[in-house]
């Protein structure tokens, strides 16, 4: 039960018009376009390096689903590095429509069958479907006893993917004829938390859909029959669509393709919205925009913030990020100081983001990044960093900063407020025992100075700074009621993500009283939290 816990991306293409020459690529004609989604993943690759897959509609083949899926990042998954297998992969793949994922998991089996897109053959061609989902299911474990309860129904693989595909099979079951919208009304009601869900079946129907609280973003182009959609803008501008051209699609919205028609519909609407804040700060490619705000401006600001707040002095003084997110706000909060943004970290590029990888932490962190002394010698360093979750990578980073650069000071500065709670809506975010923070604030959510300076003094770094929970919302410029920050807040704005961070409490509670590690399961007896909590 590990396959919860992911942040993926999603895609979609359809040339639904009757021209034969697609519109963005003369290269593709009507039955080609396929050929895009293996580009547009990589464009937004990094919200999964685990799997990738696309499922194509071939409505002149007697497969009229095909889809193709593996281990590995988006290069690896379609052999693009064989130019002759590619090809012939392409071959086999072209059609006038097609979804793509890409899948970013923390631990279990690295097994194929949990790539997606999933899909389920049926005789009928409107129950033969194949989807792709972003986000996470909060009541996943109130799903899954529901289904596995109701009946001869057994989940091979105990994920809310596979909880979502059981629960659009029941529908269409009952009612094969229902429209798309419906569909999606019908199921809606049953989930709570994020889901952007990419879908296509044997008819040659599609919608792209995004959940009614609008937790992950998701965004859409069309031009003269040609249409697109992808988690993130930078995959449809680099298709070639103009920036006035890409719309957000909104909460509770779905655009459907049904009969050569587009359609842009409202199937929910819920009374708050919540596009969770962390998209902005780390996992968005800096190259995108998010319901209209840019993320490379949105970070710039946060360092901005961060210079405002600065006390100390500026005599020696470098700004360093840690590669890569942390460097707009990096920039910024140099800018805003007049001193140097310098390079005085390194990235090793055969290695991944370490917060998600849970084995010889240390020894990876130790790894990923080094330090040159040509930068950082006897200097005052004031390193940026985007957020801080477990201050394994910080802690190790202070010390080949000292040791190896010989900085003369470390001075720690977080571009994000303290994470104090875990997420239940598709960030990788470790349960309350194992946070930074949490450990050093008593359950406040508002940092004094003495806490600070105790973190400082866990990385042996000569002072340490977070930025306020108000900053967040004036460097998205967004309302802060319309956020997710339950990650900051400990509030979380669905009643199961609520549910789970009480039951999550409870655990910690144990755990420090027994001494052990017990855990629980919403609804059950099970010593294990479901995989949403890590």
């Amino acid at each position: 039960m590990s396959e919860l816990n992911h942040e993926c991306g999603i895609v979609a293409v359809y040339q639904y018009g009757q021209a034969d020459q697609c519109p963005i690529s003369s290269n593709h004609t009507r039955n080609q376009v396929s050929r895009m989604v293996p580009r547009m993943l990589l464009d937004i690759q990094n919200r999964g390096q685990l799997a990738a897959g696309m499922t194509t509609f071939k409505p002149r083949d007697k497969e009229l689903l095909l889809t193709h899926k593996r281990l590995g990042l988006v290069s690896e998954a379609f052999r693009m590095s064989r130019k002759n297998k590619y090809q012939d992969l392409m071959e086999r793949h072209s059609g006038p429509a097609a979804i793509g994922h890409v899948r970013y998991a923390t631990c279990g089996k690295d097994d194929p069958n949990n790539a997606q897109p999933f899909e389920r053959a049926h005789l009928e061609k409107r129950k033969w479907f194949a989807f792709g989902f972003n986000g996470q299911l909060a009541n996943y474990a109130e799903l899954r006893n529901e289904i596995t309860s109701g009946g001869d129904f057994h989940l091979a693989r105990e994920t809310d993917t596979e909880t979502l595909m059981h629960l659009i099979s029941q529908v269409l079951s009952v009612r094969p004829d229902i429209k798309m919208r419906e569909l999606l009304s019908a199921i809606s009601i049953r989930l709570d938390g994020a889901y952007n869900i990419a879908y296509l079946n044997a008819r040659g129907d599609m919608f792209v859909s995004r959940d009614p609280q609008g937790f992950r973003p998701l965004c859409y182009a069309d031009r003269d029959g040609f249409f697109a959609a992808a988690s993130e803008s930078v995959a449809l501008t680099n298709l070639g669509f103009d920036t006035s051209g890409i719309r957000d699609l909104p909460p509770g919205s779905a655009v459907t393709i049904q009969d050569g028609v587009l359609r842009v519909e409202e199937y929910s609407r819920a009374a708050v919205r919540s596009h969770c804040f962390f998209e902005w700060i780390y996992f968005a490619n800096v190259c995108s925009r998010l319901d209209g705000q840019s993320v490379y401006l949105t970070r710039k600001t946060l360092g901005e913030e961060l210079a405002k707040q600065e006390t100390e002095s500026k005599e020696n003084a470098i700004v360093v990020p840690v590669p890569d997110t942390a460097k707009a706000a990096a920039e910024g909060m140099a800018f805003e100081m007049s001193i140097p943004c310098l390079e005085g970290l390194m990235r090793h590029r055969a290695l991944g983001r370490t917060f998600i990888e849970s084995e010889d932490r240390d020894a990876k962190a130790r790894m990923k990044y080094i330090p040159l002394p040509e930068v950082l010698e006897g200097k005052k360093v004031f390193l940026v960093d985007d957020t801080i979750v477990r201050s394994t990578t910080m802690k190790v980073l202070v010390e080949q900063i000292r040791t190896r650069g010989k900085a003369a000071e470390v001075h720690v500065r977080v571009a994000c407020p303290p994470i104090m709670a875990p997420c239940f809506y598709g960030i990788d975010m470790p349960d309350v025992g194992d946070l930074f923070a949490p450990r050093f604030t008593d359950g406040s959510i508002e940092l004094t100075r003495e806490m600070e300076e105790e973190m400082a003094r866990h990385f042996n770094a000569d002072s340490l700074r977070y930025l306020p929970i108000s900053s967040i919302s004036k460097a998205v410029n967004t309302d802060a009621t319309n956020l997710c920050q339950a990650c900051l807040t400990g509030e979380y704005p669905t009643q199961a993500g609520q549910r789970l961070y009480d039951l999550s409490l409870n655990a910690q509670e144990s755990c420090s009283e027994d001494g052990g590690s017990r855990r629980l399961v919403e609804g059950t007896d099970s010593p294990v939290l479901p995989p949403s909590t890590i």
